[in-house]
């Protein structure tokens, strides 16, 4: 009964306020704020190429906050340690099952911390690497071998990872290819056009997927 009630507030608030996605708060130290430019960027991306109408003002939502359920995608980024509480851990697992959805962009150095705290959100499940096949490869962008890389770091392939909940994906885990810093403003990272446009081109199909599916 409680997780069907959480399912009629994220239905309600789809319809109220589809429109606009949110950035993860989260404990631990880690920089949750980090690339500040990159969802701002992506809905502006979206709006333009995909004509969502999404709202250009990103939210931010703690992971406690029964605010979460007003949001149908959150995004989270960082660089360092992630701790989640029972009470984070109840409220993200009911938003994840009731509907909602994560991507989660490791800004590098997150992985080994996130890891441990996604053990306690699906006790049972394990991250599973999508294909290069998977359809949100090719929502919007055909990328044929899957997650880009956007920047190197320590030069690993980059890799998407995901959590299903009855066949639906709930959660997207990108890391080694740090879609964010692409998403971010030409000025921070000077990445070359061509690079900034191929990481928002997968954001965009991050995007579609969630809304379309």
């Amino acid at each position: 009964m409680k997780i069907f009630t959480v399912f009629l507030i994220l239905l309600s608030s789809i319809f109220v306020n589809a429109q606009q996605v949110a950035v993860l708060k989260y404990n631990g130290g880690g920089d949750w704020y980090s690339n500040p430019t990159a969802m701002p960027n992506l809905v502006q991306y979206c709006n333009e190429n995909l004509k969502t109408q999404l709202d250009k003002e990103v939210a931010t939502v703690e992971v406690s906050s029964i605010d979460i359920f007003q949001y149908p995608f959150i995004h989270m980024t960082g660089h360092g340690n992630v701790v989640f509480n029972e009470a984070d851990i109840q409220n993200l697992r009911n938003y994840l099952l009731s509907g909602g959805f994560l991507h989660i962009d490791d800004n590098y150095g997150m992985e080994p911390y996130l890891n441990k705290e996604l053990v306690k959100l699906f006790p049972q499940q394990e991250l599973i690497e999508l294909p290069s096949t998977h359809p949100i490869f090719h929502s919007y962008v055909d990328f044929p071998k899957g997650l880009p890389k956007i920047h190197e770091h320590e030069g690993q392939r980059p890799q998407a990872k995901g959590l299903f909940h009855e066949g639906r994906l709930v959660l997207l885990f990108t890391f080694e290819s740090d879609l964010g810093d692409g998403w971010e403003s030409p000025e921070v990272h000077n990445d070359p056009p061509a690079v900034r446009k191929k990481a928002l081109d997968m954001g965009a199909n991050i995007i579609k997927y969630v809304f379309t599916n």
